[in-house]
């Protein structure tokens, strides 16, 4: 039997790109895309639901999106997938993300776009400088761990098997969700893997981090204090297995 999948999508005034995010998914494949509409003044939740989308409401930040859509997701789903609603992700790439999971060969799975195809213009500088540098200070809270989880990225696009999402009970609500679920993955000893996947250029509107200085730097500032208040003290029960080749 074929694993029942929920896609959650958080969004803030994606107006431009919603639409043509929901239309792509692959409906064959999946039970339900979920757009989460955090607090958007464009109309971002009824162009979701145009689109085929089931559309709720959350409280502002991007965590708290994430949780209020794993929380919403239909009863019996067995993985869920997130990933953005610019448009950036490439649902192409979906199979390649929940295979392993579905397989039992795997409970959390982390789409790097550092490893992938990324189109020009797709991420900052900045942004992959981020990821390298939170990347080396994860290996560096893990020295002397017997097995380490070496990600290279904190990607959006993603899949978790949804009884690992609960067991570790989820409590940022801002930008550092991501990282929070990548170092709680270790801390629980889940079975991570790490794929390289495409990235595009957002189809239109402006990051809500990238494109605003001060956001920014909140959330830097915010990922920082995750990674130091979350911690990886225990860690190492798991390795990480690195699929394909460099793309």
């Amino acid at each position: 039997m074929s694993p029942t999948i929920s896609i959650i999508i958080p969004a803030l005034n994606e107006a431009e790109s919603i639409g043509h995010v929901v239309s792509e998914m692959p409906w064959d494949l999946i039970a339900e895309c979920i757009v989460v509409d955090n607090g958007s003044t464009d109309g971002t939740g009824a162009i979701a639901a145009a689109a085929g989308a089931r559309v709720i409401s959350s409280r502002r930040g991007y965590g708290a999106a994430c949780l209020a859509g794993s929380q919403a997701a239909v009863v019996g789903s067995d993985i869920l997938v997130y990933m953005d609603g610019d448009g950036s992700d490439v649902i192409a790439d979906l199979p390649r993300l929940v295979g392993p999971i579905a397989s039992g060969a795997a409970d959390f799975l982390i789409g790097s776009r550092l490893r992938g195809r990324r189109e020009a213009g797709s991420m900052l500088g900045s942004q992959v400088f981020a990821g390298h540098m939170v990347s080396a200070l994860l290996n560096i809270f893990q020295v002397g761990a017997r097995k380490k989880v070496r990600y290279t990225d904190m990607g959006p696009f993603r899949a978790i098997r949804r009884a690992s999402f609960e067991e570790l009970r989820m409590s940022e609500l801002t930008y550092g969700w991501n990282l929070e679920m990548q170092i709680k993955a270790i801390k629980h000893g889940l079975r991570v893997q790490e794929i390289a996947v495409d990235y595009r250029r957002r189809i239109g509107g402006t990051s809500k981090v990238s494109g605003d200085v001060r956001a920014s730097a909140k959330a830097a500032i915010r990922i920082f204090e995750v990674l130091f208040r979350v911690g990886l003290g225990g860690a190492g029960r798991v390795g990480v297995d690195r699929l394909g080749e460099e793309r």
